[in-house]
């Protein structure tokens, strides 16, 4: 399975592509596209939903994953969070994949096994589970992290599913 984790922003948002091989996460690509903090919102916001349509196209993932709003220091910078969240959700929905969210609390305990684990952490964490030569820009890494959960989480919903399924057909 591919997967695209985003790691929503109006500054800079960062994204990550994986593929799932069995138990192999395999490293495709990461970056981030950075704005303009002087353009208005709507100019920034259309940049990154035009950038994450592009980069759909390109790796065709069969999922997005996306990192939930945390507390923001101030209620502008929630907003704008908000609103970037909501291009993400967009491209991902509009390109007719399924998304899902997690908090950070569960993207930091699927990739560190800590979720108060801190931003160095994950990027090290990232950087070893996907064999990376480097540790990969903060909001890259934080959107492989974000991929990462996904990868896990979907994994052991099918095996959860699998079991469920196998006691339906033989009740004991």
């Amino acid at each position: 399975m591919r997967i695209l984790g985003i790691d929503p922003g109006s500054k800079a948002t960062g994204y990550g592509f994986i593929e799932q091989q069995g138990n192999r996460l395999i490293h495709l690509d990461n970056g981030a596209i950075f704005t303009q903090s002087k353009a208005a919102l709507a100019e920034r916001l259309q940049k990154i939903y035009q950038e994450l349509c592009g980069l759909i196209e390109k790796f065709q993932p069969e999922a997005v994953a996306v990192e939930q709003v945390f507390m923001a220091r101030n209620p502008a910078s929630a907003l704008k969070l908000g609103h970037a969240r909501g291009v993400a959700l967009l491209a991902g929905i509009n390109a007719g994949l399924p998304v899902a969210e997690y908090s950070a609390l569960q993207v930091k305990s699927a990739v560190v096994g800590y979720g108060r684990a801190g931003k160095n952490q994950v990027q090290q964490m990232t950087r070893t589970l996907l064999n990376l030569p480097e540790i990969a820009q903060e909001d890259a890494a934080d959107a492989l992290a974000v991929a990462i959960c996904h990868a896990h989480s979907h994994h052991l919903a099918k095996q959860i599913n699998r079991t469920s399924q196998l006691s339906k057909r033989n009740p004991r």
